[in-house]
């Protein structure tokens, strides 16, 4: 059922009492609500206030958009996510907050049959700006005595991955037929082997005009019952770009040089680099086929870029970009800290204790993790799934690169993979020791991340002891995945405790 708020007074009121009635009738059993009954009079004035109308659908309640508005919806960037909302906090309430920060386009909070909140909401705002000053200005904000919600980026993945891509296949080969099969379809991208340009790394990622319509192609390209050129294909969520301030990307002067030939040196590079301005490169740092290319000054390293992208090195045609920096204070990092109230499982999507359907992490063999980042190690135990192995069967050299991460269940080949895929150098781990006051030996991996975008040096340590060095590197990579790229560290600790 659709239910419409106009901004006509009696329309509203009209709406409410109806709403009022099947909250009463979906909160039978549940207790009394304060949606069904209790701030009609509150959601009105907003609504007269601000001339907004609200529209229920689908689980959620929508506040916007803004009335006169024209054209298209604000571009991707300008929506958060907020967490950890008292079940009892409504529009009336959370509106006028989230308005201190700018204009809001959208506010769409979750509900449940009952009329409750289901303790998070989207605020779409009209501007980047506007989101993330909401983000540095509300995250933590008490909203209620003693209750403070969280703020962050919301993540808006209109990116699928597509594996098992025939080598052949060229760019205009896989869009067109990606047009064919799925709709809403605006741009392929695929990448050159690193041993043979002509031919493509097995994979591409397919961007869409929304999120809705990456979803509807996901759901139709489940893998085993779609095949693409004869193949059955791989297709799942591309991971989502990291997200870098303006701010902070007006002062890198790095440039993330992609599609070199594995022999093409260093060198090389910094003398191609040179070539419009001689002396301006300060240094290069090349990992199989790209390559970091420091410059002294940031104008040097725009202008670079600028002639650069698209030129001829040792045959290859190259891609050029500013670098993306290595930042411990990433969006999510915030979250993550020893402060984080018990209750944040909201902010990862996890229901509330209250409900009753809190999600585990499963049953873990002897590694014990806790929200706040504090961990106890001990030996890994999981079921392995196998498959026989028959002669004669046909064996595909593969990258572990070319994989989607679901395919991976430790920590730190999760790690691996990650620095791969933002083009980082790859992880790596340091060993120191310890004895126990009962004379065990105590193990410890710092984790060093080299040749990020300022030329400086990421190193993460976990506060635990291991007994066993497989259990500090993989305790190492889980704390190093906190703090680079939350969501990711989940992923890889529910692959981990599956059951």
């Amino acid at each position: 059922m659709l239910q419409l708020w106009t901004s006509c007074c009696d329309h509203h009121k009209m709406v409410i009492a109806d709403m009022q009635k099947e909250n009463k009738a979906a909160a039978n059993g549940f207790g009394k609500s304060r949606s069904g009954n209790g701030n009609e009079a509150a959601l009105l004035a907003l609504m007269e206030k601000t001339g907004y109308s609200i529209v229920q659908e689908n689980g959620q309640r929508k506040f916007g958009p803004p009335p006169g508005w024209k054209g298209p919806p604000p571009p991707r960037g300008c929506e958060v996510f907020v967490g950890k909302i008292p079940r009892d906090v409504y529009e009336d309430e959370l509106v006028p907050v989230f308005e201190k920060a700018g204009k809001i386009y959208e506010f769409r909070l979750m509900m449940e049959f009952s009329g409750e909140n289901r303790g998070y909401a989207f605020v779409m705002y009209t501007a980047k700006e506007e989101a993330q000053l909401a983000i540095k200005t509300l995250n933590n904000y008490e909203i209620r005595p003693g209750k403070f919600i969280g703020v962050c980026v919301s993540l808006d993945n209109c990116r699928l991955f597509i594996g098992a891509i025939p080598k052949e296949k060229k760019k205009e080969e896989i869009l067109n037929e990606m047009k064919k099969v799925t709709e809403g379809v605006v741009d392929v991208i695929v990448y050159p082997n690193a041993t043979d340009k002509t031919k493509n790394r097995g994979f591409a990622f397919v961007e869409y005009q929304s999120h809705r319509a990456a979803a509807m192609a996901r759901r139709r390209l489940i893998p085993g019952t779609f095949q693409l050129w004869g193949h059955t294909i791989q297709v799942d969520w591309a991971d989502p770009e990291r997200e870098v301030d303006e701010e902070t990307m007006q002062r890198v002067k790095v440039l993330y040089v992609r599609n070199l030939m594995i022999s093409t040196t260093e060198d090389t590079i910094k003398a191609e680099f040179n070539k419009f301005k001689p002396g301006v490169v300060e240094r290069v740092k090349k990992l199989r086929d790209y390559a970091f290319v420091h410059f002294f000054h940031r104008e040097d390293a725009v202008a670079a870029m600028c002639v650069m992208n698209g030129k001829c090195i040792d045959g290859a045609i190259i891609e050029v970009t500013l670098a993306k920096p290595v930042s411990k204070e990433s969006t999510w990092k915030q979250h993550f800290n020893d402060q984080m109230s018990p209750s944040s499982e909201n902010l990862l999507g996890f229901p509330n204790k209250e409900n009753g359907h809190q999600k585990s992490l499963g049953k873990p063999a002897s590694l014990s993790v806790h929200l706040n980042g504090q961990h106890s190690a001990g030996p890994l135990e999981f079921e392995r799934c196998t498959y026989p192995f028959f002669p004669g069967r046909k064996l595909t050299p593969i990258s572990m690169y070319s994989l989607n991460s679901s395919h991976f269940s430790s920590a730190a080949v999760h790690l691996d993979y990650f620095c791969n895929k933002n083009n980082w150098a790859p992880p790596e781990y340091y060993l120191y020791s310890t004895t126990s006051q009962d004379g065990k030996t105590l193990l410890l991996y710092k984790v060093l991340i080299r040749s990020i975008a300022d030329g400086s040096e990421s190193s993460f340590m976990p506060n635990k002891l291991c007994t066993t060095v497989e259990d500090a590197k993989e305790l190492a990579a889980q704390f190093t995945l906190l703090h680079l790229a939350p969501e990711k560290a989940y992923a890889t600790l529910l692959s981990l405790n599956a059951p």
